[in-house]
Parts: structure tokens; C-alpha cells; sequence
């Protein structure tokens, strides 16, 4: 491959790069589409540079994985264009009934070079923000993990005629042994224990998100102003958006995570279907549960709050899901604005303390008041109920 490759002519290759765990298979295309070379190398950042290092300037072709974010870095690092596509977009290689790597990587490369248009490229996130995301994600992974332990734990006491008393998932180790029948104790003591170890943990963590909110992003204090949206909420937003630049309109954020409702339409008929739920699953999840909280009657009255309640007494038996969902949507497209005019979301209509989290150019914007209004706990959802 590297004779061929070095004697054609600058700019005119296309790779398809089809990436697994242990091998990534290769498919090359000359400026005609005809085939140079197919191969395998293998998926590590030594190989890799090893392998196309020595390439003049390359389109190479990939999609979205968990590989994805350091190969792209690397081959862009060494000089090549990388295009890094949608695998939601890419039905015609899963529907393939001869699919497998090598005819993946070939189908890569011949719609790379068609028109990349088509693979509709994304854009991977800093290295940076990619690590401070895992925080909140191990966080996630963590509270999960305690909430099915609880339940574990509630669940099998009740055979035995036993109910274990209402508390939050905090306390919950310390005061619940107590009620463990003694026969159970040498099953569920360890479960106990587990419980103790994950909330400390938590806690811990906790503690790092808000430190890390707090003095690095601190444009995050502005989202957390909305009532019902927390710290936490408020920096996976900052995080995954990221570069507001990406987006052509505020509106695009909601399509991005997956907010809007799908589309199938022929003709008059226009079917109302569910939403995509496409892009990150966790900041989605994260706006969804927000969106209930302020639906609920614990949170405070405001206009947001009213909208949404309106959308719910529509009737149905998922009207209160579609409010939710329409109110994450809110959430979403008000927090962001690129426009210095525009105002994001002012759910208690107070332009005078209103902000914004973008602004054209994708810097931060800042309050007049240098965020000393922002919410200092962990705001009215979230950590505060979940952890």
C-alpha cells in the first residue's frame, strides 16, 4: 500500500476506514473509484500513526464509535482530511444483507467520495470536555447502580412479611439494617455495605462536579438560574454543545438531542410520530427529567411551567409525556441563543435578569451581575433527588 499510495497524486485518495476492536479494515479508492488496496491494520494510536503517517494529505472516511474521537484526532494531527460519519445515516450498510467490515469499509469510501454531504459528518467534542463528560457519566452509571440495589434490597424483605422504611437513597444504608430480618443479614448485609461504599462515592463526586462547574465553566451558573434546571443539567449542556458555532439556529439544538418528532409524510398524510432520539442520550435524559420536575407541583409557578401544563390538559393518556418532552425541547433551544439580541429562556418574565449562554461566536456570555445570582446548591432537580 505505500508504494501505491505515495506515487498517486496528492489529494485524489479516499480511504474507507471501518474500525473495531481489535482490527480497523481499509478499503483505498483512486481518483477514478477503482480499488487500490483493501487491508486491515491494527485499531491502535501506534499502528495507526505507523500506517498513514506516510500518506500525502488523505480524505479518510470513518464512522462514529467509541474509537472514533482519537483516530480522528491522530489523523488529522498527521495531515489528513477526516470525515467522521453518522452511523444513524448509514442504514444502507446495516440493511445490507452481506454486511460485514470489509464491505463496510468499501461502502465508506465510494460515498465518501461520492459526496460526504451524505454521511452527515459530525464533530467530536475536545479531548478536555470529553474527559470532564465521563465524570458525569460515571456518576450516572453509579446512582443507577445504587437505585437497582435499593430495590433489590426492598424487594426480597417482603416475602418475609417485612416492609423496609421510606427514606432517601442517602441514608438509606444506615437506616435500613436494622429492619433486615437476621436470617436475611448474611445476604443483604453486603448489599448494605454496597450502598454505603456507592453513596460516599457519589457524595464525592458530587462535590467534584459542582468544584468543576463552579471554576471552569462558569457559564453554567446562567442555565442553573432557570428554575428546575441544576448544576448538573446546566454543565452537560455547556459540555455538549460546546461550540455553539456548529448550529445555524437555536431551534437545531432540539433536532441535535433528538427532541423533535420524527417525520413520515406522503402526500397529505402526515402521521404524529414519536421523537428521533437521536444525538446524546444523556443530556436528552437529563432535560426530560427537568421537564418533570417543573411540570410537578412542587416547583414553583412559572410561564414555562404554565405552557406546559396547557400542552398537558390536551387529554390522552401521554399528553403529560409530550408536555415533558415539548418543555425539554423549551429547555433546550432557550439555554442556547447566537444571537446577542435574542433572550433565552425568561420562565418567570424578568428580561431585566435575563441571560444568555452563547452568544455569537461561541464565546460565553456573561451576566451583568458576574453570575453572583446563580443557584450556589445544586438547584431544584437532579443531584438534589437522585443522589
Amino acid at each position: 500500500m505505500g508504494e501505491i499510495i505515495t506515487a498517486s497524486k496528492q489529494g485524489k485518495l479516499t480511504v474507507g476506514l471501518d474500525m473495531g476492536d481489535r482490527y480497523t479494515h481499509i478499503c483505498v479508492l483512486d481518483e477514478d473509484g477503482g480499488v487500490l488496496e483493501e487491508g486491515r491494520v491494527a485499531t491502535s494510536p501506534r499502528a495507526f500513526r505507523q500506517r498513514f503517517a506516510a500518506m500525502p494529505p488523505t480524505r479518510l472516511v470513518l464512522e462514529a464509535g467509541s474509537h472514533s474521537l482519537w483516530a480522528h484526532r491522530l489523523l488529522k494531527e498527521v495531515g489528513h482530511e477526516v470525515i467522521v460519519a453518522n452511523p444513524r445515516m448509514l442504514r444502507f450498510i446495516y440493511g445490507n444483507d452481506s454486511k460485514n467490515d470489509r464491505a463496510d469499509a468499501a461502502y465508506l469510501a465510494r460515498v465518501g467520495k461520492l459526496d460526504p454531504g451524505l454521511l452527515h459528518p459530525v464533530t467530536h467534542r475536545s479531548e478536555e470536555s470529553q474527559a470532564h463528560l465521563v465524570l458525569l457519566r460515571s456518576r450516572e452509571v453509579l446512582v443507577r447502580s445504587r437505585t437497582r440495589l435499593i430495590s433489590h434490597a426492598r424487594g426480597l424483605v417482603k416475602p418475609f412479611g417485612v416492609k423496609l422504611p421510606h427514606c432517601g437513597a442517602q441514608v438509606f444504608a444506615s437506616k435500613v439494617r436494622e429492619h433486615v430480618p437476621e436470617m436475611l443479614l448474611p445476604a443483604l448485609g453486603p448489599v448494605i455495605d454496597i450502598i454505603a461504599v456507592l453513596t460516599e462515592q457519589i457524595r464525592d463526586l458530587n462535590d467534584k462536579v459542582e468544584t468543576l462547574a463552579r471554576d471552569t465553566y462558569k457559564e453554567t451558573a446562567l442555565l442553573a438560574q432557570v428554575p428546575g434546571v441544576g448544576t448538573l443539567t446546566s454543565l452537560a449542556y455547556v459540555l455538549t454543545i460546546e461550540d455553539p458555532s456548529r448550529f445555524s439556529r437555536a431551534r437545531a439544538v432540539g433536532s441535535y438531542l433528538g427532541l423533535r418528532p420524527r417525520q413520515d409524510e406522503s402526500g397529505t398524510l402526515k402521521p404524529q410520530l414519536r421523537i428521533t432520539k437521536a444525538g446524546d442520550t444523556f443530556l436528552r435524559h437529563l432535560l426530560v427529567e427537568c421537564a418533570h420536575y417543573i411540570l410537578s407541583s412542587n416547583s414553583q409557578d412559572t410561564d414555562l411551567k404554565r405552557w406546559g401544563l396547557k400542552l398537558a390538559e390536551r387529554g390522552g393518556k401521554a399528553a403529560k409525556k409530550r408536555a415533558a418532552v415539548a418543555v425539554a425541547r423549551k429547555l433546550s433551544i432557550g439555554s442556547f441563543s447566537r444571537d446577542q439580541g435574542a433572550l433565552p429562556i425568561d420562565s418567570r418574565r424578568s428580561q431585566s435578569t435575563s441571560t444568555t449562554i452563547f452568544r455569537k461566536g461561541g464565546r460565553p456570555a456573561k451576566s451583568d451581575d458576574g453570575l453572583s445570582s446563580a443557584e450556589g446548591h445544586w438547584g431544584e432537580c437532579l443531584i438534589g433527588q437522585s443522589a
